[in-house]
This record gives C-alpha cells, structure tokens and sequence, in this order.
C-alpha cells in the first residue's frame, strides 16, 4: 500500500484506510511481481515527475498487456467540498435537517465519473457507477466554514483519466460545491474546481456537468468530452426567453431598459439607453421581467430588498454581502437620520460652516428618538451608533484628505495635486492650442468660442509666452466643457441644480507640481449679446478669493459627476459587461482565456445589477447626489458615443490625452510628460506586468496565429462581444481585430487593466476624498453672483454663508458620504491582483501554474516600489508636509475604507 501510494501521489488516501487501490477479486500475484520489478527498475529516475509520468504509463500499458481477457476493476475516491453558509434563516434551517433525514433513504447527492476516452460499445463518453456523497445526514450540522464528503466508485483499468464529473441534487436545497478531488488513478489526483451552486433536481431537472481543471482549446477537446463541452455552453445560453428565476445560470443581453419606473408617474419615467431610440449604450444582463403597465418597452423594475436577477454564481459570496448590506444599512441610517433632522428643523437644510461638517466625524448627528423609535428598533444597528441621554448618535469616519493636513483641500497645489494623484486622475489632457476649442456641433449648440485669452494666464507662466509654455510642454487642462453644455439648460431648470461647463488651466512648474492659472465657466447662450462665459483667475484680493474658491467647488462638482458617470460607471462597469456575458456565453470553463479571466469577472455582474437597482436609477442616489440629477445616465450615454475600445488600454489613453509620448527607451515605451504623475507612473508599472503575464499565458497555448484564427470560442466570444454586446458601436472601425496571438495578447491586457487597476484607481478613493465635501462636492446648488445680480449683496455680506448654500446641503451631503463610504469599501473576502482562488489547482498546466507565481512575485515587487516612490521628497505630488501618498494603485489591502489594494474585478 505504502508502494501505491508513493507511485500514484495520493495524497489524502491516509484518511480513508478502508480505500483499495484495485478489486482484490481480479488483482492476481502475478500482477504484484510484475508491479514490484517496474517499480524497482524505475527508482533511480532523476525526478519524481518523470518516474511517476513514465511508470504510470508502464502501469496502464501493462495492465492491459498482463490481463487482456479482462480489465481490472478498481476503487477511486472523490473528497468533495461543499461551502456551509454562516448564517441561515429559519426556513434554511429546517429544509436542511428535513435533506439531512431524507438523504438516508436515497433522496441524496450523486456523482459520475466522466472519462475523456469513448465507449467504444455506447460510442458515447465512458461513465462510471453513480456514486453516494457519504455521511451527508451525519455532517450536516458541522458549524465549519467548509466540509468535505467523500464517494466512491468503481472503474475499470481501461477508463481512461477522468475529464468531467456530473451531480445531481436530490435535496430540497441548493449547496454550494467548492471543488472535488478525484484520487485513486494512475495519473494522480484529478482536480475539478467547481465554485458554484447545485441547484436541488426538483428545480433544475439536468445534471450539473464540472470539468477538471485541465484546459482544452476547442480543436484540442477529448473526444468523451466534445458534447458536454457543447451542451454546457447552451444551457448556459438558454433561449432568450421568459422571466429569469433567481437559482438560473444563464446569461443574455437586454437594453438599459430598466432604470425608470413610469408607472410611478412621469417624474419617474427614463429614456432607453442602447437600442432603436438612437441612445446607444453597452447591453446588460437580460432579466426578462415584464414589461411596466403604462409603457411596454420598460421593464418593471424589483425595488430593494428584493434581490434583482443575475444568474446564480455571479451573486456575492456571504462574506462580501454582508459588508455590502452591511454598508448599505449604515447607508439607510444615515440617510433616515438627516431626513428627520431636516423635518425637526425645516427651515435649516444648510450647513452653517466648517464646524458643522467637522462634527459629523467628531460628534455624529443626534437623533432624538420619538415617534421613529419603533423604526429604528426594527433595524439591527450598526457599531457606529453609540447611545447617550439625549438620543442616539451616528459618527462618520474621518476622510483621509483630512488626515494630515485639515486645509489642504483649500490651497491650490492640493486642487491641482489630485487631477493627477486623486479619485480622478484620467480627466486631465495635455493642453494642445490656446484657446481651447469645442467639438461640439455649432448648427446646435452655436459658436462656443472659448473666452479664455492670453492675458487670463500670461502673468502665470513664468516669463514665457503662451506658446513656449504650450512647447514646452507645460500647460494642462481638465476639460468637462462639452460634456456639460448640451444638458445645462434642463440642469439648471432642475430644482436646486446650478451648473457650468467648466475648463481649467494648469501650468506645470519647475518642480513638477501644477498650478490653476485659470477657470473657464460657460453657460448656454440666452441671445446673440448675453454673457454666457467667463473665465476666473486667482484672486488678488478677499472678494476675489471666494469667487476663486466657488469656482473651484463648481470644477470639482463637474469633474465628480465625469468621474462617476463617465469614466468609473461606463467606462469600468458597463463596458465591461458584455465581454463578460459573452465570455460566460462562448467560452467553455475548460477553455484556457476563460480561466486566465474568470477572476477578472468575479461579482460584476452582481453589482452592476444593484447599481441598476438602487444606484443608477431613477430617483437613485447618484441622481440625488450629483449636479445632473435625472439626467444623469443621459449624460453617461452621451460619452458612450466617444468610447474606444482600442485606446482603453493605459498607454494608449495616456498618448491620446497627450500625458505621454511613445519613447523606445523608456521602461514601457512612454515618456511621461508629468513626470511625477502617481496614477501613470504606478499604472504603467501594473500594466506591465499584467502584459507580461498574459503573453507568457497566450503564447503557451498560441504559439501561432493560425491557433488564434481557427479557434471557433475564442473568435465567437469576441464576434458577439461587439456585435450583440457592444451593437450600437459594431460598425465602428477602431474594433481592434482578433487575428495574431499579439492582437489577444492586447485584448485581454486592456481587459485585465481595466477590470482590476483602472477600477481600483476610480473607486477606493472616493470617501478618503469624496467624504470631506467642500472638498470635492458631488453637486452645487448656487452660481457665481455677477455684480447685477440680486444675491450678489448676499454674497459680500456673508460670503462663507453663501459658499456654503451653494455647496450640498445637509440631507444630500450626508447621503453621499455614506454611499461613497460604502463603494469604497473592501470586504473581508476580497481577491487582489496576484491573488488567486485555489492558486495551485485552478489550471492543471504546471507551466502556468508556475508563470501565475512569476506574476505574483512581481505584483509584489511593484508594491514594495510604489511605498519607496511614496517615501521620495523629490516626488512631490506623493510626499510631502500634508500630501496624503499615492496608494489607490498599491496592489494588497485590508477590509474596509483603505484608500489603497487592486482587487482583480470590478467587485463594488
């Protein structure tokens, strides 16, 4: 036995004594003598590997060879994880010990073995016995996170290796089935990563089919495997039909169809996004709900708590949903709390000053319990609520922007710091002709002449004129201008909405910091001779340095709504969506590009499903809390029209917005223009290793074009990215093509990029700046008074009062802390570049096994660069009296508001 054992690298046979290698029956001495001399003759091999490789072949050769009147029958055992759940309900609780009961009289779990090989007599794929999964009645009650059953089957010697296993659930309840090891066969363990839920046979009549975790390209697929390979990928099509129930696996596409409720009334009602009505947008998970009763072309919608449909494995983890509803609970309070102070104190909806924002994060808001007592109960609150005598008060974390220095958000460099070190840092463009120009129809929007002139900013550039200054590289703008202006009109109709498209200028100094030199603020032309611009500068004296700083509030206003709508929510989630449908929808889980993404997948379409939900929607948080309101996925659809898909890529964005400029001798092709740019210097680094990491993976299983053209998943995964998912774009003619294994090498770079870095960069600062409001408001409320204007003595008289009255006021304020608190939070299950899953077994390719560990080692050298960078006083955007360092791109994090780590998908 010891002999099988050190043969065969069985691992967990030790825990089974009462597990026999071969039938007793049919194992005669003749075949001991025999398996003794191979063995003896063989211990000399240099290594293992080769010794267990040949002698296994010896073996099975042998077998066949020793007994050919009959093959040898042999035990196998399967040690199959099943994934418990933390927490139960009630009705859980009691369908799980009624399964526990039932499972002794047969309403139990069964396996099947699948072989790669034929039966040459069925001429379908060999299968073995049904086996049992063992002791389910008995461990049912283990209080672990995971526990692991066993069964056995029976195979014969000529079973070939198994490539499939199929489970069937006769419980009442679905499970979740983490792996299974399959030990006993001359090849050694057989790993089948499965992380997925097995739906009970009454629901979900077919098997579930699971696949080892060896890859196969299509072309390369065991012939036993061919039709479950096939018949896999068409369940999890399905039929475009019908409404989706919660437990299905099937993945489709539908329109942004879904974001407004009109029988609510008009106020409720959204336009289309994607589709006939000439408002193209990437297509979403297909949910097949029915249509609103007052417009057929709407689906109704499942307001919260009820969950909304993404298919079954794609929705969080309990640890992640509990940190998300966790947060959206903290999120329930702290919108209800400043809902009834706003009714105690109705008349008072405006923050009186600074103090009343500081006191958030160092008294919290009191809520005197009344008649809401009962409400309140009825929620199980959060540990930021501490009791006292007067009530109860909710405390906010303090932000990180306010951590080392309180004013920093005041000055000028700190604005200018963070367009290139903040939440939002690929807004800002190299500048390219003064005065800027628009792109924007004139025929509609009429002559949009920039007011900006070369006196705003000549006295800013050091001496030089505005054209050395241009060649010389050192003038920079953050442009919202065409963004904004086609929907200002409607905007400011809005109730308590005031907006300007706004440009600002920035000079870059000697020592690589930048500096606002000037603030462009357009309004739509009214007639031929109204003032629709003007343009702000720094201020020379006290007047001018509150109109400064309200014009700087309106820029972050422009660029918080850019940075939510465009460049994090479009660019990030919904683009990202139809590469992930199709990738569920074409490529087989044993396909290697399946495996090398799946990670990179992992939840999106679960929080792209709750952001429809109780994000995007209408009457959502994002239209409450930022400056467009409802027409907020209007202007996220606008900007859809602009994306590009081939210049999604990090250089390739870099070099259209003119930060950089190719340059063979630098360490990834570019030469920044900034060179103390944070969010560039550490992306590049990233994407490096993320483009090594993925040629060593797409050469190893590509080594020629040829292999890249003829591989029907690959090619219908990416056809049916852009021509269902992407359709309103399809024609477009900057589609990378899909030809070379350079072409994938690109493709899945950009995707791995943008899923993982790009995202985190956008999303895990948005509190640590975001939750300091004057800071960086997401919306504003009031205009710059001109000198004819009414309010323009209100101003003079107060003016802190009226920056205030135009920033958020108290309810919408503390609103979004609280969501952006919970969008930047990581939970405790969290998955970060270099990290995988079941890292030696998720792939049976030990050279990429091996290339994976290559990569970690590098994510984690990049790290230990990116805390030495932060540490550098010549890096002055990243160190500093007061400057917070630049970590939004440090790879590892723990749980919670960080303000650092890369997780590998698009997770919140």
């Amino acid at each position: 036995m010891a002999l099988a054992k050190e043969i065969m690298g069985i691992s967990l046979l030790e825990k089974s004594s009462s597990m026999v290698l071969f039938n007793p029956n049919n194992y005669h001495k003749e075949n001991h003598l025999w398996f003794n001399q191979q063995f003896q003759g063989r211990r000399n091999l240099s290594t293992r590997k080769a010794f267990r490789q040949s002698t296994m072949a010896a073996i099975s050769e042998n077998l066949i060879k020793v007994v050919p009147e009959k093959a040898v029958k042999f035990k196998v055992r399967a040690v199959v994880t099943v994934r418990n759940k933390n927490k139960e309900d009630l009705k859980e609780t009691i369908v799980k010990h009624l399964d526990a009961f039932t499972d002794k009289i047969g309403r139990n779990v069964t396996l099947e073995l699948i072989s790669t090989d034929m039966d040459p007599n069925t001429k379908g794929p060999k299968k073995s016995n049904e086996a049992v999964l063992k002791d389910w009645s008995k461990k049912s009650n283990l209080k672990t996170e995971r526990v692991n059953y066993t069964a056995e089957f029976i195979v014969d010697s000529n079973f070939g290796n198994p490539g499939a296993i199929t489970v069937t659930n006769k419980h009442q309840q679905e499970f979740f089935l983490e792996s299974i090891t399959i030990e006993g066969f001359a090849c050694g363990p057989v790993h089948f990563p499965c992380n997925s839920w097995v739906q009970p046979k009454k629901d979900h009549p077919g098997k579930r089919i699971f696949f080892s975790n060896q890859p196969y390209l299509p072309d390369e697929t065991p012939a036993g495997l061919k039709s479950l390979r096939e018949r896999e990928l068409r369940e999890l099509r399905g039929d475009g039909k019908g409404v989706r129930k919660l437990s299905d696996r099937i993945y489709d596409y539908d329109i942004y169809n879904d974001l407004g409720n009109p029988d609510k009334g008009i106020d409720f009602a959204r336009p289309k996004l994607g589709g006939d009505d000439n408002v193209p947008y990437p297509r979403r998970c297909r949910s097949g709900r029915v249509p609103t009763d007052t417009d057929i072309t709407a689906e109704s919608r499942v307001e919260k708590p009820n969950p909304t449909y993404v298919p079954r494995d794609e929705q969080f983890e309990e640890s992640k949903m509990n940190t998300f509803s966790t947060s959206r609970l903290k999120a329930v309070l702290h919108n209800l709390i400043p809902s009834l102070m706003a009714s105690i104190s109705s008349n008072n909806h405006d923050f009186k000053g600074f103090s009343d924002i500081d006191s958030l994060y160092s008294k919290g808001l009191l809520l005197k319990l009344g008649l809401q007592d009962e409400v309140l109960k009825k929620l199980p609150l959060p540990k930021v609520v501490s009791s006292i005598k007067e009530g109860d008060l909710l405390k906010y974390d303090t932000p990180k922007i306010l951590s080392k220095d309180k004013f920093a958000w005041l000055r000028d460099d700190e604005f200018a710091r963070q367009a290139v070190a903040g939440v939002n840092p690929v807004s800002i463009e190299k500048l390219q002709v003064f005065p800027p120009v628009s792109k924007l129809d004139t025929e509609i929007y009429g002559p949009q002449e920039s007011a900006l002139k070369e006196e705003h900013i000549l006295g800013h550039l050091n001496g030089m004129t505005v054209q050395e200054a241009l060649d010389a590289n050192k003038l920079f703008i953050v442009d919202h201008h065409d963004v904004y202006l086609p929907f200002l009109d409607r905007i400011n109709a809005l109730d308590g909405r005031k907006s300007y498209a706004t440009r600002t200028i920035f000079f870059l100094s000697d020592v690589g910091t930048l500096k606002p030199i000037a603030i462009e603020l357009s309004l739509p032309q009214t007639g031929p001779s109204s003032r629709s611009k003007r343009v702000v500068t720094p201020p020379v004296c006290a007047t001018g340095n509150w109109t400064w700083q309200i014009a700087k509030a309106h820029v972050c206003a422009n660029d918080a709504g850019v940075h939510q709508l465009v460049n994090h929510w479009l660019r990030t989630h919904a683009c990202l969506e139809p590469f992930i449908l199709a990738a569920h929808r074409q490529l087989s889980a044993m396909h290697p590009i399946y495996k090398l993404l799946d990670p990179h997948m992992r939840y999106t379409l679960e929080i792209n499903g709750l952001a429809r939900q109780s994000l995007i929607n209408a009457d959502g948080v994002i239209e409450a809390c930022f400056t467009p309101g409802r027409y907020c996925m209007e202007i996220s659809a606008a900007a859809y029209k602009n994306w590009r898909f081939d210049l999604e890529g990090l250089p390739a964005d870099l070099i259209r917005r003119g930060m950089a400029v190719p340059d063979s001798t630098q360490p990834h092709g570019l030469k920044l223009l900034i060179e103390d740019y944070p969010y560039a210097a550490d992306g590049l680094m990233i994407w490096g290793a993320i483009e090594s990491w993925v040629c060593d993976y797409v050469n190893h299983y590509y080594p020629s074009s040829a292999q890249v053209c003829s591989d029907r998943e690959l090619q219908a995964w990416y056809a049916e990215t852009i021509n269902v998912g992407h359709v309103d774009l399809r024609n477009e003619e900057w589609w990378p093509t899909l030809a070379t294994p350079e072409d994938l090498i690109s493709i899945l770079t950009t995707l791995i990029w943008l899923a993982s870095a790009q995202h985190a960069a956008l999303n895990f600062g948005q509190y640590p700046y975001g939750g300091y409001v004057p800071n960086r408001p997401p919306l504003m409320r009031r205009l710059i008074p001109d000198e004819n204007d009414p309010e323009y003595a209100v101003f003079l008289a107060d003016p802190q009062k009226y920056f205030f009255s135009a920033l958020p006021s108290l309810l919408q304020a503390t609103k979004f802390m609280a969501v952006v608190d919970t969008l930047s939070t990581h939970s405790p299950d969290e998955e970060y570049l270099g990290e995988r899953h079941q890292p030696s077994t998720w792939t049976g390719d030990a050279e990429i096994v091996e290339a994976f560990y290559k990569f970690s080692a590098e994510i984690g050298r990049i790290e230990k660069e990116i805390d030495e960078r932060n540490a550098d006083t010549k890096l002055k955007n990243r160190c500093g009296a007061g400057v917070l360092p630049y970590e939004l791109l440090a790879p590892s994090s723990g749980p919670g508001v960080t303000c650092r780590g890369v997780p590998n998908s698009v997770s919140i």
